[in-house]
């Protein structure tokens, strides 16, 4: 099967190349309310042992989040954002070389992540949130994860309708990527996520999975983050999220057949058996 091979992700601490197997990465929410893990990662200790563990399990890059941003969340303010992320961070940091993102749409709590050790902003909104994000982020030669979302957490999902899915996405994505290097940040250093969940029905959902490989045009990596969701549910009859690890299972082994370059996931070690297996018979 032949999919685009992006330029690699070019960090300061390490390169990330994406001509072969995807890579994962693997979410610590420090929150008491993201609608699957919530407040097993509010201890940092305990955060950070989970980490580690994802660490040896094979992720690639750790994603430390503060704030959910669930359907219908609340927001949180930039204070207890921060005390939720640093101290995570900061202690990952000095046990563990792996890449670490901050999952924010504040310049505040990037600015503090980085500072802290983090080496990606991981933001939900692309930028458009807070006009301070780009330039925290290039100043500190970072990279970062532009997602595609409509509206806020609260009211995203009043939201889903497009004419052509894919082609708005694609180009806000690409919008959103040179309103980056525009401001400095480095394009090596960007990676695109057209926002599984947000802002999306069950369809739109699926054909961002099936899709994947027409966000990489740019020369991007692409990022899918399927894991626990709604739509894994609408799909099995799970209600449960924490009970969607087989279907989070399928949407892994769909990303990689139709060109993900990064799987964002609670249980990585599952994640990462299925990408082998799956990559190897996409590429044999």
């Amino acid at each position: 099967m032949s999919l685009p091979t992006p330029e690699p992700l070019t960090l300061s601490r390490r390169t990330l190349r994406f001509d072969g197997a995807p890579h994962v990465m693997g979410i610590i929410n420090a929150t008491p309310d993201s609608f699957s893990d919530g407040g097993r990662n509010l201890h940092a200790d305990r955060a950070v042992a989970n980490a580690l563990a994802m660490v040896e399990a094979g992720a690639a890059i750790i994603d430390v989040g503060g704030e959910s941003t669930r359907p219908g969340a609340e927001a949180v303010s930039e204070l207890e954002e921060l005390e939720r992320v640093a101290p995570i961070i900061e202690k990952l940091r000095r046990r563990s070389d792996v890449l670490i993102s901050c999952d924010t749409m504040k310049a505040s709590v990037a600015q503090a992540a980085l500072e802290a050790g983090a080496d990606l902003i991981n933001d939900v909104t692309g930028f458009t949130f807070d006009p301070k994000m780009a330039d925290v982020v290039a100043e500190a030669d970072a990279g970062a994860i532009l997602m595609h979302m409509r509206g806020t957490p609260r009211d995203m999902q009043r939201q889903t309708r497009y004419d052509d899915l894919v082609g708005e996405i694609s180009a806000i994505l690409d919008a959103r990527v040179e309103a980056a290097v525009q401001r400095g940040v480095a394009r090596e250093r960007i990676i695109v996520d057209p926002g599984i969940g947000f802002a999306k029905d069950l369809d739109g959902n699926l054909t961002l999975i099936r899709r994947a490989a027409d966000f990489a045009h740019s020369g991007r990596p692409v990022l899918l983050g399927p894991s626990r969701k709604r739509f894994i549910g609408e799909l099995t009859g799970v209600a449960n999220p924490e009970e969607r690890g087989w279907g989070t299972a399928g949407a892994v082994a769909a990303g990689v057949c139709y060109g993900a370059h990064v799987l964002r996931v609670h249980d990585v070690l599952a994640a990462v058996q299925v990408i082998q297996v799956c990559a190897a018979v996409r590429d044999a």
